[in-house]
């Protein structure tokens, strides 16, 4: 069926005015001192804290996809249930939101690397949605999101100035295991089994370059993450400054 009549349609729409309801919602809490008192990270805690609630809903019902429906794990690309189906579309209406709140909020300069990703992402997650292919890929993918629910973390202790908290320097370790299990494996993983299986396929070939352009910005992200929290002298402090939004 043409994706202008798809049935999705509507689950893509649901799901974005879903995140743009909650991002008016969270924006009614109450800022740390450090956060409010810039227009710029009042916009980045906000965005965050969307994205921490995202990251909370995908990243446990990826692993609930995934151990209601093992064949996930092994036929990635013909692998599918209603659960997953409904996941993949879920987190679509989350990056549609969050592109358009980028934008809108004057911030695509700032944050083209996020755009960048949320570009690929939707792209790979359509495959899913329109063609009902990959599904099992994108839930896959998705595991990525229990990584990111303590990368957020990360991210908003940095934005308050609390790095030098307990909880920030627990953290950092809790989220270089998260990532590692959640983000470079699945990663790895996904990337091997395009390389071996799909690559002479019109869909598959699309998707393999949208994953091997997202394994170099995880490298790059990781490389980053290493530099900023586990040596941390070896970064600027403009570098510091000016990169919050990524690092």
């Amino acid at each position: 069926m043409p994706p202008l009549l798809h049935p999705a349609l509507p689950l893509l729409l649901g799901a974005t005015l879903t995140f743009r309801a909650l991002r008016r919602a969270l924006s009614r809490l109450p800022l740390p001192v450090h956060v409010r008192a810039d227009p710029l990270r009042t916009w980045r805690w906000h965005n965050l804290l969307v994205s921490f609630a995202h990251s909370i809903v995908s990243g446990i019902w990826a692993l609930l996809c995934v151990w209601q429906t093992p064949d996930m794990l092994v036929e990635i690309e013909t692998a599918w249930s209603l659960s997953g189906y409904l996941l993949v579309c879920f987190s679509a209406g989350y990056f549609i939101h969050d592109t358009v709140d980028i934008v809108a909020s004057g911030q695509a300069r700032a944050s083209w690397e996020y755009l960048v990703h949320h570009i690929m992402a939707m792209g790979a997650f359509f495959s899913g949605i329109f063609w009902s292919s990959f599904v099992g890929g994108g839930v896959l993918t998705l595991l990525v999101e229990v990584s990111n629910i303590f990368l957020t973390i990360r991210m908003m202790m940095k934005i308050n100035n609390a790095q030098d908290h307990l909880l920030y320097r627990v953290n950092k370790y809790v989220n270089l295991v998260m990532y590692f299990v959640f983000r470079l494996a699945p990663q790895v993983y996904l990337t091997h089994f395009f390389l071996r299986y799909v690559r002479q396929r019109t869909l598959g070939t699309f998707l393999l370059g949208i994953l091997l352009m997202l394994d170099v910005m995880i490298i790059i992200y990781f490389s980053r993450l290493l530099r900023s929290d586990f040596c941390p002298e070896r970064v600027p402090r403009k570098q510091h400054k000016d990169k919050f939004l990524t690092e």
